[in-house]
């Protein structure tokens, strides 16, 4: 495989030590109180995931989690990072769905502003648009955007505008994967991993068309591996497990499979994609500079 078929992102992160992660309450179809993490072993698998990252040449960021937020350890939803046409490096901070993680955005943003970024808002405090960073991914000429049910389709066109760039949204229809980074992981410029039962008919039809190698994994895959959210390095990518055939597919490609377990955080409903959030997009580079903006809907 050679470097004009990988990802040219990918290579910074931030993520969140996992200081309070906790499960108080249910905002999605993982989540039981009654069944908590292993503060010890979580910790454990949070630190092997850290320097599995730097070992394969990447970069991680840590900020410290608040007490208040036991799911601020899901990174991704922080918000969506990006270098703009001028080399500024901007963050559009999440407006999250449920009121139980909105704190986290504010300490979020602090870090972010100390760190060089500016930041925006597509919607904040429970007023305008819902946006979780989850659901965002570049691919192809565009900023592919899940939406239904943590980001509301309204979102997708302030995220074009704010941008200028182009945002193609598929909408999510099933309860499990609620946000697009469980069921979608760009792997090269041409590739990734596409799971259709995710989302509407239209939608999914969209989104197999503009992929043009999609390497397509069931419901079942999806839900009890979590392999679709994995995080992608140059040529390897880092998974919490990996399907027989998934391996198969991926080793064919010339890809590296790096498994590092993060069960203790699948009780949360997140795994390795959802711990990382990749901050070294760049418009102009991997997402088409659109000024104005524009929405494609299926």
């Amino acid at each position: 495989m050679t470097e004009q078929d990988q990802l040219q992102w990918g290579y910074r992160y931030v993520k969140v030590e996992p200081s309070h992660f906790r499960v108080d309450y249910q905002i999605n179809p993982f989540m039981d109180p009654a069944d908590q993490p292993d503060p010890a072993r979580a910790r454990e698998q949070w630190e092997a995931l850290v320097a599995t990252i730097e070992r394969l040449g990447g970069r991680v960021d840590v900020l410290g989690q608040r007490e208040d937020a036991p799911d601020m350890v899901y990174a991704m939803n922080l918000g969506l990072g990006v270098e703009t046409v001028d080399g500024r490096p901007h963050v559009v901070m999440s407006h999250m769905r449920y009121p139980q993680r909105r704190m986290e955005t504010g300490s979020a943003e602090r870090w972010f502003l100390d760190n060089g970024f500016t930041t925006s808002y597509v919607g904040r405090d429970g007023v305008g648009a819902h946006f979780e960073a989850g659901d965002a991914f570049a691919f192809g000429d565009a900023l592919l955007v899940g939406y239904g049910p943590r980001t509301e389709e309204l979102g997708l066109k302030h995220l074009a505008k704010d941008l200028d760039i182009r945002v193609r949204g598929f909408r999510i229809t099933h309860p499990g994967m609620y946000h697009l980074d469980l069921a979608f992981c760009p792997l090269s410029p041409t590739r990734a991993i596409v799971c259709p039962a995710a989302f509407d008919d239209e939608s999914a039809a969209a989104l197999l068309a503009l992929v043009p190698d999609p390497l397509v994994i069931s419901e079942e895959e999806a839900l009890s591996t979590f392999c679709a959210n994995s995080i992608v390095i140059g040529s390897t990518v880092v998974m919490p497990a990996c399907p027989d055939r998934v391996r198969a597919q991926l080793e064919e490609w010339g890809f590296t499979v790096e498994v590092v377990d993060v069960s203790e955080f699948h009780k949360g409903g997140g795994s390795i994609r959802c711990m990382t959030n990749p901050v070294d997009l760049r418009i102009g580079r991997d997402l088409a500079h659109v000024p104005g903006g524009e929405v494609i809907l299926p």
